[in-house]
């Protein structure tokens, strides 16, 4: 298969997950999914409650489930990605904040894990604080709005 080929399938598949995505979330969706049930347990005296009767249940709630899985997966990775990657852009955009940070998630966990203890050293130095306001001063907040607008007022 040609690289065209891949790249459309890919395609093709990325788009269905959306609407597939976006249509079993609706409350239409889960409407659907109660009528089915419904006539499947009113038809449960018409059919003696049979193996048979069940096992329908069974197999398309198993099928149903199966692929949900993967379509909830994909979704959950596109937006994870898509948060990382503003995430990223926040922390590469601020004056002071650690670079390292950016690509936080590929890292080990024991990188993660001496990281965590380094923020966690930070947290305690602001408990110590006697008041929480000087940590995170409304004061040092507007100042930094004014900045902010006086640079965009510049451009």
């Amino acid at each position: 298969m040609g690289r065209k080929k891949k790249a459309g399938l890919g395609l093709m598949l990325e788009r269905f997950s959306l609407k597939a995505t976006k249509a079993t979330g609706t409350s239409g969706a889960f409407v659907i999914a109660l009528g089915v049930l419904i006539v499947w347990g009113i038809s449960g005296p018409l059919f003696h409650f049979s193996d048979t009767w069940q096992l329908v249940i069974n197999t398309g709630t198993t099928i149903v489930t199966f692929l949900m899985v993967f379509l909830i997966q994909r979704t959950q990775n596109k937006d994870a990605l898509a948060i990382h990657l503003k995430l990223n852009e926040i922390v590469a955009a601020m004056e002071g904040a650690s670079n390292r940070l950016i690509d936080v998630e590929d890292l080990t966990e024991d990188e993660i894990e001496v990281l965590h203890k380094h923020y966690q050293k930070l947290v305690a130095m602001a408990k110590n604080d006697t008041k929480l306001t000087e940590t995170h001063s409304i004061e040092e907040a507007s100042l930094r709005h004014q900045t902010k607008h006086r640079k965009r007022r510049a451009v």
